[in-house]
């Protein structure tokens, strides 16, 4: 029997959970599922035979070693500057691993020894990064193998909350880890548009009106990625004019968000004493108040609106006009904003989310110039099996099982770009209704 040892079992841990376990009679795997949180274990993994829970604190060496040692394979779902220490191990006691995070710089420092232990670190194989480089490079390789010459890429993609129950004034409920929601665009972003390279700081990212228009949705706002001009190589399309990579939101989100970062409130590197502190006054702690007006005029005349905006609303519905105390210890202000999200902006049991996905693709064709759009719904289930869940978990546990029968050849430190992966992976997703739609103009 083969041993996989999964590292995490928070929100994006429940399908890839549940793909393991349905699939251990017949594959003839043990999955030994690694939290801190014992009871988190257990509701996520049953009581299956095939199942082995370890309550452990990962930075424990002498904990965490032993585990795996005795795997043949290893997934990490630990947050990002923890994955380190797994890929360590996983050198040392030459075991493969796959994470859905974004490869670091740290362990870049070790692919070449990973590449001289003929091991595969599969990284950026979750849903972004993840099935956006494998559904965009099915198709840069249909467009190329057809004679097609790509100008212009963009990828959008976005974890929504559905329709049915988008019922806030921020058109917004968390997910996903709400610590990457606040945190988000902090570098700020840089691609390239029709032939320049743009830059954006953190402040200006959401400060944007631009939209894409998405079959049966409608309009939905984007703010750009990072540093899109990394996967340029990746994508082999390193010399055409316009490469940009997006996260999608609904417009009001980044109406708001804009708001928050001017207000300050995303820093995460100075703490402050919240035991006597109210919200109203940590909101406002870059504001000159005028005494004279209202909490809503305040902020208002700060932020230039109306004390009747939309973005006022979304702040109330926060909280962060009221007297009422944080007192939350010494903490940073995104520390504090991250709590105030998970208990405002949290998901119902009922409550549904939504994934969705656009690739743009502009390119020539016998002198005849063709706009492509390939683009991906899924819908959430619930609060816990999540259509984020789906799309993170599934296409890792796929990739387990077709590493573990041993119809994966490539070896090194990867993301999921080459054919044997990103076929055989995207055409299991349709069983699960992760598929795309294609359309050309």
């Amino acid at each position: 029997m083969r041993n996989i040892l999964l590292f995490g079992a928070g929100k994006s841990a429940t399908c890839l959970i549940d793909y393991l376990v349905n699939n251990a009679p017949r594959q003839k795997w043990h999955v030994t599922v690694v939290d801190h949180d014992l009871m988190l274990i257990k509701a996520k993994t049953g009581k299956s035979y095939y199942v082995t829970p370890a309550a452990i604190d990962v930075k424990d060496q002498d904990a965490r070693q032993p585990l795996i040692a005795e795997a043949d394979l290893v997934i990490s779902l630990l947050p990002p500057a923890l994955h380190i220490l797994v890929a360590r191990d996983c050198l040392q006691f030459k075991k493969h691993l796959l994470t859905a995070s974004y490869i670091d710089p740290e362990v870049r420092k070790l692919e070449k020894e990973i590449e001289q232990a003929g091991l595969l670190f599969m990284y950026e194989m979750g849903l972004d990064p993840g099935i956006d480089h494998m559904s965009a490079m099915k198709v840069i390789h249909s467009i190329e193998k057809k004679g097609g010459l790509i100008y212009s890429f963009r990828s959008y993609c976005g974890g929504l909350i559905s329709p049915e129950s988008n019922d806030n004034a921020w058109q917004y409920k968390i997910s996903w880890n709400a610590r990457n929601i606040v945190l988000a665009g902090q570098s700020g972003a840089t691609y390239r548009d029709k032939g320049k390279v743009k830059e954006l700081s953190h402040e200006q990212l959401f400060d944007q009106s631009k939209t894409i228009q998405i079959p049966g949705l409608g309009k939905l706002a984007y703010y750009p990625n990072r540093d899109s001009l990394a996967y340029m190589s990746s994508y082999h399309l390193e010399n055409i004019p316009t490469f940009m990579r997006a996260t999608l939101r609904y417009p009001d989100f980044c109406e708001g968000w804009s708001a928050v970062i001017k207000l300050g409130l995303t820093d995460d590197t100075r703490k402050l004493q919240t035991d006597h502190l109210t919200y109203f006054k940590w909101a406002t702690q870059h504001v000159k108040i005028d005494k004279q007006l209202s909490n809503e005029e305040n902020m208002a005349q700060y932020l230039n609106v109306s004390s009747k905006s939309k973005i006022i609303r979304q702040l109330k519905y926060l909280g962060l006009l009221n007297g009422d105390v944080i007192n939350l210890g010494e903490q940073t202000n995104a520390a504090i904003l991250q709590h105030i999200m998970e208990a405002r902006l949290i998901m119902q049991p009922s409550d549904k989310d939504m994934i969705v996905m656009m690739h743009e693709i502009e390119f020539e064709r016998r002198n005849m110039a063709t706009r492509m759009h390939s683009y991906m719904i899924v819908q959430g289930e619930d609060s816990l099996r999540t259509a984020m869940a789906k799309t993170v978990g599934l296409p890792l546990g796929i990739m387990a099982k077709l590493m573990l029968q041993e119809k994966i050849t490539v070896t090194g430190l990867q993301i999921p770009t080459m054919p044997e992966v990103y076929n055989p992976v995207l055409k299991e997703l349709e069983e699960f209704d992760i598929r795309f739609e294609e359309s050309f103009e």
